[in-house]
């Protein structure tokens, strides 16, 4: 993308990008690149009506948005706005007005995990096993399994011959462009975009994808990903993507994404596209901070959001001190904004995934550096309520200075107790316990963490186990980054 576009140009192929969020959440995408149609003042962006509102539930609640995870891409500014001025190179689009944020409900039925199934060369039955539909491989694991959490968004996961790829944007390599090899590997194998689409079709169409805007350029070694862009109430999206993997043999190999479709939620004022440059730069020259949500702090575990929550516009929460710059830092860079695109961008509200209305702002590269887009949250300010300061903080054990995750709620059977918790899509995670007591305390840590890689930090609900010396047996299970007790997932 080098020209500047008006919203509401016509839709077109874009070229790579790295992709970051910056509000409460950063997200951060090495290569692969993202599909971003431009957007109309049409769909769910009407200027007409009082929007902010739905007929069905009544005036919208303020946000409770939370962070989709986080991280800086190497040899990129930080997009918090910490010593960086943004300058638009041309005039920037007024954006729709007002959009509907959008949400995954509901749970997963065995239908909907068998048609996915089939598409993948499933033929058993799907089988709930605690908070997880399963399909496939036995305990062994030899051969292919499908794994679909069972509560929306429905996240899932395709291995068919043991570990496989995680999914989209170049998970454990550098940046790369498509048609990139991340990792090193020989691409020399790989079948050409065409049949990769080709044999991906099934699986998207099954997965509720088949009209989503397609990439195949990433390669992983002789592995082709084809990575689908949904457009949602007639607006691009980014960090909502499906990502399969064909073989070298046009087999589809792995897969992931989330099979519950977003719906539309309540309608926000938005703000235009020079109004979120301006906050961007006001962070800068303030505090440090980016204005709505404060800095990015851990995913929680909530209750949806009550759709009859009366609204009380006010100031956003001070969040905590940690997070504050000096004042008087003074801007060190100065980065130009060649684009902007109004879509929706995944958040956290209420502690779950939902596309939340955002601009997407393409800025240069400093020094001659790839492209990235600044997504960030356009709804009006006044709208948006921040997450509050934690209560307290709780040392625990880091390995190689990453702090374990904070784990949201747990079920225990016999002496296995699995934990559920946010993290990001391209690193492995392990459990640990400490058993004292009427209590366990326990730990979500990375495994073997690599500060060289770049890869997007779009948070999904995961799970780990661990065993315990002996059953649960009424002990409280305690998380060990926060200090509180997490509640059984029922």
């Amino acid at each position: 993308m080098s020209s500047t576009e008006k919203a509401h140009d016509a839709p077109r192929r874009r070229s790579p990008l790295v992709v970051a969020s910056v509000v409460a959440a950063v997200l951060v995408a090495g290569g692969g690149g993202a599909y971003f149609a431009a957007a109309g003042s049409g769909g769910d962006g009407s200027a007409g009506g009082r929007s902010e509102t739905r007929e069905d539930t009544g005036p919208a609640p303020l946000l409770a948005l939370g962070t989709a995870g986080g991280g800086i891409a190497p040899g990129e500014p930080d997009p918090n706005g910490r010593g960086v001025v943004y300058e638009a190179a041309g005039e920037l689009p007024d954006g729709p007005g007002r959009a509907a944020v959008h949400r995954a409900t509901g749970s997963v039925t065995e239908a909907e995990v068998t048609r996915l199934a089939k598409a993948l060369g499933i033929t058993d039955a799907p089988r709930l096993e605690g908070t997880a539909w399963k399909a496939g491989a036995p305990q062994d694991g030899s051969g292919p399994v499908l794994e679909v959490n069972s509560e929306a968004p429905g996240t899932w996961t395709f291995q068919r011959f043991g570990a496989a790829p995680s999914g989209d944007d170049c998970p454990r390599a550098k940046p790369c462009p498509d048609g990139g090899t991340p990792g090193g590997g020989d691409p020399g194998g790989a079948v050409d975009e065409a049949a990769a689409r080709k044999a991906a079709a099934p699986v998207l169409e099954a997965a509720g994808q088949g009209d989503a805007a397609l990439r195949a350029g990433q390669l992983m070694g002789a592995v082709r990903v084809v990575n689908a862009d949904p457009v949602v109430g007639g607006l691009p999206t980014y960090g909502w993507s499906t990502g399969v993997q064909v073989g070298p043999d046009g087999q589809v190999v792995g897969g992931s994404g989330r099979l519950k479709a977003p719906e539309r939620d309540h309608t926000y004022p938005v703000v235009p596209a020079d109004e979120a440059v301006r906050a961007l730069n006001e962070a800068a020259r303030g505090d440090g901070r980016i204005g709505i949500g404060g800095c990015a702090t851990p995913v929680p575990h909530q209750d949806e959001l009550r759709p009859d929550a009366e609204p009380a516009p006010g100031k956003p929460v001070k969040p905590d001190a940690s997070c504050d710059v000096a004042p008087d830092r003074p801007a060190t860079e100065r980065l130009t904004i060649t684009e902007a695109v109004f879509g929706l961008a995944v958040q956290q509200v209420d502690g779950r995934p939902a596309l939340v209305p955002s601009w997407l702002f393409q800025v240069k590269g400093e020094n001659g550096g790839d492209p990235f887009t600044l997504a960030r949250t356009a709804v009006e300010p006044r709208w948006v309520k921040a997450d509050e300061p934690p209560a307290r903080e709780v040392p625990s054990g880091d390995r190689d200075g990453i702090p374990p995750l904070p784990g949201t709620s747990y079920t225990a059977q016999g002496s296995t107790l699995t934990v559920s918790f946010w993290g990001g899509v391209c690193d492995t995670y392990e459990a640990r316990a400490d058993e004292s007591g009427g209590r366990v305390t326990v730990e979500v840590v990375v495994v073997d963490p690599d500060p060289d890689r770049v890869c997007i930090a779009v948070a999904e609900e995961q799970s780990v186990k661990v065993t315990l010396d002996a059953p649960l047996d009424g002990r409280t299970v305690v998380d060990g980054s926060s200090g509180k007790e997490l509640p059984l997932r029922k």
